[in-house]
Parts: C-alpha cells; structure tokens; sequence
C-alpha cells in the first residue's frame, strides 16, 4: 500500500455505506469496530495528507495502536468510537469538499 492519502479514507468510508449513522443503532456491530480499527492502521502510517490530520485523530489511534490503557478503555465503549468515527468521516468529507 502506498501512503495513506485522502482517498484512501474516502474509499474506506465508502464501504461501510452513505454516512454513520447505522453505527448508532447497533452501538455493538463488529462493522464498525473493524473500520476503526482499518482507520487507526492508516491514521498511524507516516504519509504526507496524515501530517496535515488533526493531532487528536493521530493521537488517538497511535495511543490505541500502542496499547495505551486508558485510550483502550475509552475506545472500548462503543459510543466513543463511533464518535470518533463520525468526527472523521465528517472531517474527511470537508477535504475532499474543499479539494486540493
């Protein structure tokens, strides 16, 4: 794989379906645990669209990738994660709004 670029999360985004909002009517679907998880792999990787990434997305998933105790607490209650999901979906969706 190359570096992560805005595609890339785009395309993972497109997978799951138009938006989240399935995500918080079974705050428990293996789905969108497995996507947070793709999203934290790619959000981890060094690549020069991630270096322009809010800080608190990078963060986030490099403490979850490091098996950070607290950050796997807080991630382990599904409505957090989904919040996080939702927060980059949206935040994605406004990048390729505003194009390069």
């Amino acid at each position: 794989m190359t570096d992560p670029r805005l595609e890339d999360y785009l395309d993972l985004f497109r997978l799951y379906g138009d938006g989240l909002g399935e995500a918080y009517l079974e705050p428990e679907d293996e789905r969108y645990r497995l996507l947070f998880d793709q999203l934290c792999r790619l959000l981890v990787r060094p690549s020069r669209f991630n270096a322009t990434l809010p800080e608190p997305f990078r963060l986030t998933a490099r403490l979850y990738q490091d098996g950070d105790a607290a950050t796997l607490a807080h991630m382990q209650v599904p409505e957090n994660r989904n919040f996080m999901l939702s927060d980059l979906n949206d935040y994605m969706d406004l990048m390729r709004r505003l194009g390069p």
